[in-house]
């Protein structure tokens, strides 16, 4: 149809039907519910929460493609990520889902809303085209006052979003990069898009050094410790 013509709807949906933007584990409300209890940490876990029972039944409306992910993030402990979307200029970061469950838009942070504002950051200041001074509304929000970052929530609530789902069952920092205005460019486009995000794309990944790394390891042996749990007091 031409980028012009497609709407933003244009290819969002599976064959089966099934919108892989909102398809994973909804594991915020659990958190939340659990927090408005008092049962966290204690009883409830704030960071690797447990995919739900429900949610693994063979029955259950979960894409082949999202198994699939899930599948690749439980094999490789992935701390860095971005998904690449289309149709705004903007970098958005966790929570994508609205703590009032009723409410459309919200400001909705994690207990790392400084890191993923951080992150979000380095990848909108070295972006071409959101950092330019002529650049233009894509729509009408108007994204470039706030730095062109956003909290996903407080932009529109994304129920099951692999965001969230990243953050909290894999503690995996994962933000949404909304390149372009055009969904669908033109071939002809595709490099400048590729110069747009080259920088940006290389500044993010280098993100990946920051803080604390390294493999924890018995001090007689000097063998890797699995499962060891790093905390902050």
């Amino acid at each position: 149809q031409g980028s012009e013509l497609s709407g933003w709807a244009m290819g969002r949906w599976t064959y089966e039907g099934i919108d892989l933007n909102h398809n994973f584990a909804d594991l915020n409300t659990a958190l939340w519910d659990a927090e408005d209890n008092d049962l966290v940490p204690h009883e409830f876990p704030n960071h690797y929460i447990p995919i739900p029972e429900y949610y693994t039944f063979a029955n259950a409306t979960v894409a082949p493609e999202t198994r699939a992910v899930i599948d690749w993030m439980q094999r490789y402990p992935f701390v860095l990520s971005a998904n690449l979307h289309g149709g705004e200029l903007v970098v958005t970061y966790p929570f994508d889902m609205t703590r009032t469950y009723w409410k459309a838009q919200e400001l909705t942070p994690t207990a790392d809303d400084g890191v993923f504002r951080w992150l979000a950051t380095v990848y909108a200041t070295s972006n071409l085209a959101m950092a330019s001074e002529e650049r233009r509304l894509c729509h009408y929000d108007d994204f470039a006052r706030f730095g062109n970052i956003i909290n996903g929530a407080n932009w529109h609530t994304v129920p099951g979003s692999m965001n969230d789902f990243s953050y909290l069952h894999t503690n995996c920092f994962e933000i949404t990069v909304e390149l372009s205005c055009d969904k669908f460019p033109h071939a002809s486009e595709l490099p400048a898009e590729w110069e747009n995000n080259r920088e940006s794309l290389l500044l993010y990944m280098e993100q990946v050094h920051r803080g604390i790394k390294g493999v924890v390891r018995d001090s007689d042996t000097e063998q890797g410790i699995a499962n060891a749990i790093i905390s902050v007091d």
